[in-house]
């Protein structure tokens, strides 16, 4: 298969150590949570594959999430209205690479999945914690939603070394916070040798360590607390481009950084 691929890398997040030590969660200055770059066609063609062959895998959506997820369709419709290369009807919405997609309220998430670049997960307060209540994740690196739907953030997190305590409290006070005028942003990375998109893995499985080091997957992370709920949109929008590609200072600076932690 020809890896879906972006010809250039938007932020290096190794770059800045505002963005670089964990958590790394600045200000989203730019409305950018959606933002349709040059891998758009690749990258939805997969997201069409994905939700009509396995959408069990790549959906879930909670009792307790369907209220903000209709927030958050109604959300991403007004701001599609709004965007070049969206020519939205009142039944289906034709996207900048010419597919024509059905629209339907009832399955907001799957519907959102077909329109946009992101995976989109919300969370809601639930007592002392955020949980997450409803996903559309078809590109996960290295994580399932079927084991992390339904769980608070710690839960979720449970895997990843250095989270619980100090780390896990910043998060959680950051996520009670955020405001809804001022959406955040981080950014992660990690070297692959697989360009892959769909990279599900069960928890405490590891990714295989790049050999060759090819292809540099980066996230841009945004969060956006809706207002309507209350429930936050936790945003992943994936680039993946080859290593070989990076400028000669960043890709230096890429091999003098760790990479493991997300």
């Amino acid at each position: 298969m020809t890896p879906i691929l972006q010809k250039s890398l938007p932020f290096a997040p190794w770059m800045d150590p505002r963005t670089w030590r964990l958590p790394g969660i600045v200000p989203l200055t730019d409305d950018g949570w959606i933002a349709p770059d040059d891998a758009y066609a690749g990258q939805m063609a997969e997201r069409d594959r994905l939700i009509r062959d396995t959408p069990e895998v790549v959906h879930a959506l909670l009792p307790e999430g369907r209220d903000a997820a209709a927030e958050l369709y109604a959300r991403v419709m007004t701001k599609l209205a709004g965007m070049p290369g969206f020519c939205i009807a009142a039944d289906r919405v034709t996207r900048p690479d010419g597919v024509t997609v059905p629209l339907d309220p009832e399955a907001p998430l799957l519907t959102l999945g077909r329109l946009v670049q992101e995976d989109l997960c919300l969370m809601q307060g639930q007592g002392a914690e955020h949980v997450l209540t409803g996903a559309i994740l078809c590109f996960p690196a290295s994580w399932t939603l079927a084991q992390k739907i339904g769980r608070p953030l710690v839960g979720i997190h449970e895997p990843v070394e250095g989270y619980a305590g100090d780390l896990a409290r910043r998060v959680q006070r950051l996520f009670d916070a955020i405001r809804p005028e001022q959406p955040l942003m981080r950014f992660n990375a990690l070297v692959y040798d697989d360009p892959t998109l769909h990279q599900p893995r069960a928890e405490h499985v590891a990714r295989p360590r790049p050999v060759q080091r090819l292809y540099l997957r980066s996230e841009r992370q945004c969060l956006l607390r809706l207002p309507q709920t209350g429930a936050v949109l936790f945003s992943i929008h994936t680039v993946i481009v080859r290593t070989q590609d990076l400028a000669p200072e960043v890709r230096v600076a890429l091999d003098a950084s760790l990479l493991d932690a997300d």
